[in-house]
């Protein structure tokens, strides 16, 4: 699996997840992950919840679309995304596949 992979109702995407971050954004790739730098500290599972946040809003989907699949504990974290838009898949397309 490269750093995501498009199962057609879902998508499952490894995020290294960039906790006290100046601003939230979404930064690219970073090996085999994309880089996501969020504010939120890594305290108490609050930058789990700030991560699911920032995404939902960003690609303007509901919270219970997207669920941490691994790595609650980690930055290295395994994302499920269901019902992903057309918009989606393109700007995770533009970071590229491979």
């Amino acid at each position: 699996m490269s750093w995501f992979d498009d199962r057609g109702d879902h998508l499952i995407l490894n995020v290294r997840a960039v906790p006290r971050a100046s601003r939230d954004e979404l930064a690219g790739l970073m090996g085999d992950a994309l880089k996501v730098r969020i504010q939120a500290p890594p305290v108490d599972g609050k930058a789990n919840a700030y991560l699911i946040k920032f995404l939902s809003k960003h690609w303007k989907i509901p919270k219970s679309a997207i669920k941490i699949l691994s790595g609650e504990t980690g930055r290295n974290k395994r994302l499920r995304v269901a019902s992903p838009t057309d918009e989606i898949r393109k700007e995770l397309l533009s970071f590229g596949k491979g």
